[in-house]
């Protein structure tokens, strides 16, 4: 359900909020999110008046989404709307609001691809829907790349529609680095030819059927390493883009320049991609790099792998900088453009 706060002040209790959820049967453990802004910025859980007065002032004279709080794994899958038919990738499921990686309770900071990800009727609902949505998006004249967030409910089974991203997302790299991907064509191919004077044929249904066997996918993730510091400094030194290899100890090390991520051996092996250096400004919230890696970095119930929070704390570790210049105005957002 949506509200919308009327006037120039915030609501004053959380009762009141919940007077309004319980209208429509949402209960009391809510989950709040404002319009705009980057992913985790602007959603609130709110339990408690604790919460309210923490969270107020972001969500005063905004329009809110109110919903029912539950106990879920998130996931995320593309699709490419082809005048063919749509063709969907494999079910991913999501890194979010992970305290070592991100400040946002329920950001987003990573992706799992696995055959095993979430249950085998989860990812045939998700295939199905997405398929679904791809189809309605074409009858609007829609077609390209497309990507959907799904909110699996561990106690029911139920799968929610979490949002529409009718473009290129953080997850697409994943989508294309499968076996699937290397297989037959990266579905961002599909796309481009969508968008050339190309005649072409493919057999969508067939397509789609050998992309959800299981052994069509292999397993990569990635995670997205946020600033999660409330502090302000200028990076001296961050680590190169290119092949790291974790040792047994738990420490780190850089392996060799490389662009491929198939370069990537095994699963004590990854490749960085620096999106912070020398010269630029950390931050809270700010991304300093991504690193993907082959298998899984967080398990079936939501937590971490060991593997994971050794390659976070490594990459971190690599990181020097200093406080900024006295006057110096404060760092403009690479993100800002989705604030607009």
């Amino acid at each position: 359900m949506t509200l919308a706060f009327l006037g120039d002040v915030p609501l004053a209790r959380v009762g009141e909020l919940r007077a309004l959820a319980a209208t429509g049967g949402v209960g009391d453990d809510l989950v709040v999110q404002t319009p705009y802004g980057d992913s985790g910025q602007t959603t609130f859980f709110i339990a408690s008046q604790a919460d309210w007065d923490e969270h107020a002032v972001d969500m005063a004279r905004e329009e809110l989404k109110v919903m029912r709080r539950i106990n879920c794994r998130e996931a995320a899958i593309e699709g490419v709307i082809t005048r063919h038919g749509t063709l969907v990738g494999p079910l991913m499921a999501e890194l979010a609001g992970f305290p070592e990686l991100t400040p946002y309770g329920g950001g987003w900071c990573g992706n799992d691809v696995s055959s095993t990800v979430l249950t085998d009727r989860h990812r045939q609902i998700a295939r199905e829907r997405t398929r679904a949505m791809g189809d309605r998006l074409a009858a609007e004249g829609y077609r390209g790349y497309f990507e959907l967030d799904f909110l699996a409910d561990v106690d029911t089974g139920e799968m929610y529609l979490g949002e529409l991203n009718p473009r290129v997302t953080g997850a697409s790299s994943m989508t294309n680095v499968t076996a699937v991907a290397y297989g037959d064509m990266p579905l961002f191919l599909f796309h481009l030819l969508e968008f050339m004077d190309v005649d072409y044929e493919i057999d969508v249904a067939e397509l789609n059927d050998r992309w959800s066997q299981s052994q069509a996918i292999d397993s990569w993730s990635q995670f997205i390493l946020k600033q999660t510091d409330d502090t302000i400094e200028l990076i001296t030194h961050a680590p190169t883009s290119g092949i790291w290899r974790l040792a047994p100890d738990g420490s780190i090390g850089f392996v060799r320049r490389d662009t491929d991520w198939h370069a990537v051996a095994d699963e004590r092996e990854a490749f960085y991609l620096r999106i912070m250096g020398p010269g630029d400004y950390r931050y809270r919230g700010a991304d300093l790099g991504a690193l993907v890696t082959r298998g899984r970095l967080q398990s079936d119930d939501n937590q971490l792998e060991e593997r994971c929070k050794q390659w976070i704390t490594g990459m971190r570790g690599q990181f020097a900088s200093t406080p900024p210049a006295a006057r110096q105005p404060a760092p403009a957002s690479p993100l800002d453009f989705k604030m607009a």
